[in-house]
């Protein structure tokens, strides 16, 4: 984790731990008593999350602190289903209607569906708490988060925000995550406009142009996007449209409301569009998008790794880079017992433009990221198979 010093304090926070959840039989009442005397038996998991605070670093930390507990509280909730080949309609084990089987063979329901489930109730459930947190201590900020959790034998990336997870295979670079941003989420953004105008309160328009409209603009079609176009079309130009655009700029400089490069994210409840009394959480989603690698679908080389960061590295360097230098670092430190941390050290100084050694000084081509920077390299070959 590299403090660009944007911030006095880093605004990226890193957690990673073993989850341990407990495991129960179907139909087993809780008895805290029984729980004492009788060793429980668990499933476990592997967890490593990175948060990108903005307006502080408060919300980071909480969420370092607490997302985990709230991966651990879900997955305990359904673990009664995850053990199953096919989850039961209910968990008590009653069959109450003779179709529930054949309802969740239908729905082609898995255990990695409940795993799902469980990271995006997890989010939200942390969500809220940053939430109570920031108003009870009356502090402001939120963060995107990623993380990553190992759990029988299947790798999910769950993130809401615009940092990165990769998988660098011998023979190909597997995509974890994506970006979300203002530009990437602009149909969910002006749906929700659409569906709750009052939100933009006379403030804003939904519509999306291709710059900011003028007056001259008045009367003239011109090209535009509504919520449900992934095409353009042209539009007669009315005084309503010369409203700031609900989303505004292109790449790094895209806002919501003029306001946030992300579109989703943990806390900033409080947020609110300067002067105005437009709050900007009810865009910006706390729910991740959940991406599932099965490591039983392949083969498993030495030096394969997943590759978390936040977007102080992504700014400047690609997927194909990133790739790129890690096979070359691990190939030329095999014998290192500290290769993997090394290369997260490398690839945070590639990414700030600094030499180290005689390796990994950024071209003339790129330009070097002043972000903090945080990094995970997990190798994936050593993996519990329990």
């Amino acid at each position: 984790v590299i403090n660009a010093e944007k911030s006095e304090f880093n605004e990226d926070q890193a957690a990673c731990c073993q989850i341990s959840i407990r495991r129960r039989e179907l139909g087993l009442e809780e008895d805290e008593e029984w729980l004492i005397l009788c060793f429980p038996q668990f499933l476990t998991g592997y967890y490593w999350a990175l948060f990108d605070g903005h307006g502080g670093p408060e919300a980071a930390i909480i969420a370092s602190n607490y997302l985990h507990y709230c991966i651990k509280q879900k997955l305990e909730e359904v673990v009664g289903g995850v053990t199953e080949a096919r989850p039961p309609m209910h968990l008590s084990g009653r069959c109450v209607c003779d179709s529930d089987p054949q309802f969740v063979e239908e729905k082609h329901i898995h255990a990695e569906d409940l795993v799902v489930g469980a990271l995006e109730n997890a989010f939200q459930e942390c969500d809220e708490v940053i939430g109570q947190e920031m108003e009870a201590t009356n502090q402001r900020g939120g963060c995107t988060a990623l993380a990553a959790l190992y759990f029988q034998g299947k790798l999910y990336v769950a993130n809401a925000g615009d940092s990165r997870a990769v998988l660098v295979l011998k023979d190909n670079v597997v995509p974890m995550s994506c970006e979300f941003t203002p530009e990437t989420e602009r149909q969910r953004i002006q749906h929700l406009a659409f569906l709750f105008p009052k939100l933009l309160d006379g403030e804003f328009t939904r519509f999306e142009f291709p710059r900011r409209l003028k007056g001259d603009d008045v009367g003239q079609k011109v090209l535009y996007r509504d919520y449900f176009m992934e095409g353009w079309g042209y539009k007669m130009v009315e005084k309503a449209d010369l409203k700031y655009p609900l989303v505004h700029g292109h790449g790094k400089q895209a806002r919501l409301l003029g306001t946030l490069a992300v579109s989703r994210g943990l806390g900033d409840h409080q947020l609110k569009v300067i002067d105005t009394n437009i709050e900007v959480k009810p865009f910006l989603s706390c729910i991740p998008k959940v991406n599932v690698f099965d490591f039983a679908l392949h083969d498993i080389k030495e030096d394969d790794v997943l590759i978390m960061a936040t977007d102080g590295l992504w700014d400047v360097l690609c997927n194909k880079e990133v790739a790129h230098t890690v096979r070359s670092f691990l190939a030329e430190n095999r014998t290192d017992p500290h290769r993997f941390s090394e290369l997260a050290k490398c690839l945070v100084c590639r990414a700030r433009g600094k030499k180290r050694g005689h390796q990994w000084m950024l071209d003339d081509s790129h330009e070097a990221s002043y972000d903090d920077i945080s990094v995970f390299v997990i190798p994936l070959h050593n993996r519990d198979e329990d």
